[in-house]
């Protein structure tokens, strides 16, 4: 796995890998990360993954890195 580029953004870490013949767009915050995979023949190249990663794809992203946080949080406190 090889790291193609980071995209910076203030709430996250978002890195893009490329592995296996797909893109994978990770996205990190705290505890808690999420990962997308691209299949590489569904895009024209490295480029159409800064158009995927967009500021509506990454708050809704963010939205989902929220609850998935919640989940981790409360799975804890139940222990």
């Amino acid at each position: 796995m090889r790291i193609v580029g980071e995209i910076p953004h203030n709430q996250c870490k978002i890195t893009i890998y490329y592995w296996n013949n797909k893109y994978l767009i990770k996205l990190e915050r705290g505890w808690i990360e999420q990962t997308y995979k691209v299949p590489e023949l569904e895009i024209s190249g490295e480029g159409d993954i800064q158009k995927i990663v967009n500021e509506e794809f990454i708050g809704k992203a963010l939205t989902q890195l929220e609850v998935m946080e919640a989940n981790l949080f409360k799975a804890l406190e139940e222990l």
